[in-house]
């Protein structure tokens, strides 16, 4: 069922099931984190596997304290200046966080998501949610309640409709490391540029893990059910003609016979255009019909960073 009740969709979680809900950045798949049979229930239907931590979502900086036994003060301040907003923090977890929620690490992520349906859940609730993406793992995260419905309507019973995603990309999540200095574990909504405008410095991207520190850090993530082919759209289109093509492009028209299909993320260079466009297009070119997607990087600045990431992370 899709609907926008949020007081129907605290009834539920507090009864302890499983509902999607809307964030800026794509839709989740949440549970009472303090629950473990319902946070089991969101890695069983998203078929997630164990080793993959799930983010604790918040609707107040009481419930951080709790679900921390201790956030360095870079942190507190990155947090309080952007939240609610696509940012994650890591941080040492306290006792009331259940190891399955944090894969067994010693580390919580938690944030603030900045939508007003869920802040207005979250504030009925006493606890706070775990709640990955709305999709099956690994697939194309999902930025319309209707995406949602299409993957994982029939195991849930409630999707939260609040529109389509203003964001697009999953949250930027960080750490402070030893030397306190701000690392990124996963590009998101935030930009480095936005980080560094706040510390002084440019924060360090960290690469993909096979035991991943933070949600997001897989090498092989969001990716259509067809093989998605990252790099120059030209060359790849000479290379694969034999094929039903289906192209993914920043901001041109391409055109060839054994194109079928094609998407453009934005029309006038606007980079977060193209992040809330990104997953939307994907889905459409899964289902096209065309036998491989073809795909190009965006200018790897700003949002284009966390764009190229999850591109990377499609083709691998």
């Amino acid at each position: 069922m899709i609907g926008t009740d949020v007081h129907i969709v605290a009834e539920l979680l507090k009864s302890g099931k499983n509902i999607a809900i809307p964030t800026e950045t794509v839709y989740g798949l949440a549970g009472n984190a303090f629950d473990t049979d319902a946070v089991i229930g969101i890695y069983e239907i998203k078929k997630r596997p164990l080793f993959n931590p799930l983010i604790a979502h918040i609707g107040h900086w009481d419930m951080a304290e709790r679900l921390s036994s201790g956030i360095p003060e870079v942190l507190r301040q990155l947090a309080l200046k952007f939240w609610p907003g696509p940012l994650t923090i890591l941080v040492p977890k306290s006792d009331l966080v259940h190891d399955i929620v944090t894969a067994g690490s010693p580390d919580v992520a938690i944030r603030m998501p900045n939508h007003p349906l869920t802040l207005q859940l979250l504030q009925l609730l006493d606890f706070p949610l775990a709640a990955p993406s709305a999709n099956t793992f690994g697939g194309i995260s999902p930025t319309t309640a209707l995406h949602v419905e299409q993957q994982l309507g029939a195991a849930i019973p409630y999707i939260l409709d609040g529109g389509a995603c203003s964001v697009g990309v999953e949250s930027t999540i960080i750490r402070a490391n030893a030397e306190n200095k701000i690392e990124i574990l996963r590009p998101g909504g935030i930009s480095a540029e936005l980080l560094k405008s706040e510390l002084g410095y440019l924060p360090e991207l960290l690469t993909h893990s096979a035991v991943p520190l933070a949600p997001g850090m897989l090498k092989s993530h969001y990716a259509p059910a067809i093989p998605l082919m990252l790099g120059d759209i030209l060359q790849l289109v000479n290379e694969h003609q034999d094929k039903k093509i289906g192209v993914l492009s920043y901001n041109k028209k391409i055109k060839h016979p054994s194109i079928i299909y094609s998407e453009q993320l934005t029309s006038h260079n606007d980079l977060h255009e193209a992040a809330r466009n990104l997953f939307a297009a994907m889905r459409k070119l899964e289902g096209s019909g065309a036998e491989i997607i073809l795909a190009e990087n965006v200018p790897n600045h700003d949002i284009g960073i966390a764009i190229n990431d999850r591109l990377s992370r499609a083709s691998a």
